[in-house]
């Protein structure tokens, strides 16, 4: 089963059932605050771009905006990321830190990378795989809160995941000549780490 048909059948079952649903949304809520503090993490003290300052508030927004969501379902649930309320909280949990060390030491070895340069590539290219990874997820999650006619909706975080995912293309054709063979080899590190992560949410809600 590829990725894709594998995601569509959780969010499937997800989106029909409320207690499953908080804690997907608390999940995504939590990986979106992942990413915003480890954006954070890697700017320069002094150096930082307005695209990525933009970048870390609106991460930092989306985690904001998918714990709102949860108040439509149920007021009362996931006040916090502790494991009870995440799906498969280990793999939810090392999916992006896994991803970052993974893309820091591919950097290292293969570039020669390391201090500022280091932290600005692995920037970009764990941005862009996982903004890769967020159209496919959020569009496919999407398709089933409309077709079950649900009152969450993530239309917002798709147009935004959007412009990122331009806006990490433009910043990666400055950064290195050979960024297209670089971010595909991010991207199939990437994609492992998804599938075990995909794998252990749907073995949870089976």
């Amino acid at each position: 089963m590829d990725l894709n048909t594998e995601l569509a059948g959780v969010a499937d079952k997800i989106v029909t059932t409320d207690e499953l649903h908080v804690k997907w949304l608390n999940s995504l809520s939590m990986m979106e605050n992942t990413g915003a503090r480890k954006i954070s993490k890697y700017e320069d003290p002094v150096h930082t771009s307005l695209t990525e300052l933009k970048h870390a508030a609106e991460e930092a927004r989306h985690a904001y905006y998918l714990k709102k969501l949860i108040g439509k379902l149920n007021p009362e649930a996931c006040p916090d990321y502790t494991y009870p309320n995440l799906l498969a909280p280990v793999e939810t949990h090392h999916y992006l830190n896994r991803l970052d060390v993974d893309t820091c030491r591919y950097l290292k070895n293969n570039l020669g990378l390391e201090g500022r340069a280091l932290k600005y590539g692995a920037y970009l290219l764990v941005t862009y795989a996982i903004e890769v990874r967020a159209d496919m997820l959020y569009g496919i999650y999407q398709e089933a809160l409309t077709r079950h006619r649900s009152k969450v909706s993530v239309k917002t975080i798709i147009a935004e995941e959007e412009g990122h995912l331009e806006e990490m293309l433009r910043m990666l054709t400055g950064f290195h000549e050979r960024w297209e063979a670089l971010a595909a080899d991010i991207c199939a590190i990437e994609a492992r780490l998804f599938g075990i992560w995909i794998t252990a949410i749907a073995k949870v809600v089976a």
